[in-house]
């Protein structure tokens, strides 16, 4: 039996068992919540906290590691690139402060209304 004859098979034998009416009093279109379950929810957000904790503290640790080399370079009088580290350290602190804001802006209906007003 190929993949294409059995999907058809499938196909069929769910479609026969489908009530052909509408349920009673509801049109019979299903149309559900658009929100996720409690529990779920509750548990992305945790997660998504931890690492917006943990980017922060990334973030943090970048900064004070990149100080403390420039710092060493200095005292030895070497030149180095310290200050283009410096930036792609604060560059990734900004898009870690800035990424729920701008989700939520984009997500979460933050956006502006037909009327203009937020």
């Amino acid at each position: 039996m190929s993949i294409t004859s059995l999907a058809q098979s499938v196909a069929v034998h769910v479609l026969t068992r489908l009530p052909m009416e509408p349920a009673p009093g509801g049109g019979g279109v299903v149309n559900p919540t658009p929100a996720a379950p409690t529990a779920l929810s509750n548990l992305v957000n945790k997660l998504l906290g931890l690492i917006a904790w943990g980017g922060t503290a990334a973030g943090v640790a970048g900064v004070l590691i990149t100080g403390t080399m420039m710092a060493i370079s200095v005292k030895r009088g070497e030149s180095s690139e310290h200050m283009s580290r410096l930036g792609l350290v604060l560059g990734g602190c900004i898009l870690i402060a800035v990424a729920g804001p701008v989700a939520n802006y984009f997500l979460g209906g933050g956006g502006t209304t037909q009327g203009g007003a937020q």
